[in-house]
């Protein structure tokens, strides 16, 4: 899987469309085909998404992302190459929300086998601030913070550097929750077994396997923050709204610049209040971005850095080697940061 990810994807991409080109008169509907027995092409469009398709479709699937490593998934745009191998795909899985060219290519790929993680779960809204105090985790906690998210959006909507989800500010960052992105891998299990029914006992197999271990991994956050000192982290991409809810957290997101823009003195001077009302200890910034926003509000501040990985991409610098290892050091992280025992 990691020799996959240090192939360029555009060498991939590419790749696919030329060992395609001599099945174009194959209807790239008949996935369960997959041109004479080979594997199912799959197109993810970015890290998150690659992962379930990969572990979820194991060698039954020949997967493609559209996002290199190092590359900000948000940012990205295709190349004529890598918008034909879309339209060449047996199965494509993308995120709508947190990539608008992917998403317009998607659109106009007609792939048949098409899934969108974000209808695999419920999704909320979530300003720089989101708290997760209440434990009723059930749909009733999930309607009340979606409102309080609301609010909060809305108050710091204006330039918030990440405008994610067009639809009503709707929160995209479902894979950093482990319970959601569960929900999505069970319904990425069904859509594949829909999609390549010869291998369905295989897909169902590996799906329950997954959903065993973000079970466990949804365990070690509850068991790791159980009693922390503060329920407060700050972080420079507030792309934590969901982990935080779930966990009781807040998240205090340093609104109005982007990962890697310099915080106004206003924005400092409230971090600075927060972080002593609600003893924070820590400012975090994140793999693929600089840390120069961070260390500047960590100095002014008084405050220490550190990582919080919202594993939108896997590269050397990444602290594991997949998900599931980058989640733990987000835990380890957190537990740290947090003064949880």
């Amino acid at each position: 899987m990691n020799v996959r990810r240090l192939i360029p994807t555009t060498a991939v991409a590419g790749a696919v469309v030329l060992g395609l080109t001599a099945l174009s008169a194959c209807s790239t509907s008949d996935a369960a085909d997959g041109g004479n027995g080979d594997k199912l092409k799959v197109t993810a469009s970015f890290y998150p998404m690659q992962f379930l398709a990969e572990k979820i479709g194991g060698e039954h699937v020949a997967v493609t992302s559209l996002t290199k490593p190092g590359v900000e998934p948000h940012d990205l745009e295709l190349t004529p190459r890598q918008i034909g191998s879309i339209s060449e795909s047996d199965y494509v899985l993308y995120l709508k929300g947190i990539q608008p060219a992917v998403d317009d290519a998607i659109k106009q790929s007609g792939v048949k086998n098409t899934v969108d993680a974000a209808t695999l779960t419920t999704l909320e809204n979530h300003g720089s601030e989101v708290s997760g105090h209440d434990h009723d985790h059930g749909h009733e906690g999930e309607e009340e913070h979606g409102h309080e998210g609301e609010e909060a959006h809305e108050e710091h909507s204006e330039g918030d550097g990440h405008n994610h989800g067009e639809e009503g500010g709707a929160d995209p960052h479902i894979w950093l929750d482990p319970v959601k992105y569960a929900e999505v891998a069970k319904g990425v299990g069904k859509s594949l077994e829909k999609a390549d029914p010869d291998h369905a006992a295989d897909y169902k197999k590996n799906t329950d396997a997954l959903v065993a271990e973000l079970g466990e991994l949804n365990t070690a956050y509850e068991t790791g923050l159980k009693n922390p000192a503060t329920r407060t982290f700050i972080t420079t991409h507030s792309a934590f709204g969901y982990l935080a809810e779930r966990y009781g957290l807040t998240q205090q997101g340093i609104a109005g610049i982007d990962p890697e823009a310099e915080p106004s003195p206003a924005r400092i001077q409230e971090i600075h209040t927060i972080a002593e009302k609600e003893k924070a200890t820590t400012v975090f910034f994140e793999t693929l971005a600089s840390d120069k926003t961070a260390k500047t509000l960590a100095k002014d501040t008084g405050l220490k850095t550190g990582v919080l990985d919202p594993l939108e991409g896997i590269t050397e610098k990444s602290r594991g080697a997949d998900y599931i290892e980058v989640m733990e050091s987000n835990l380890a992280a957190l537990q740290k940061a947090l003064g949880a025992k």
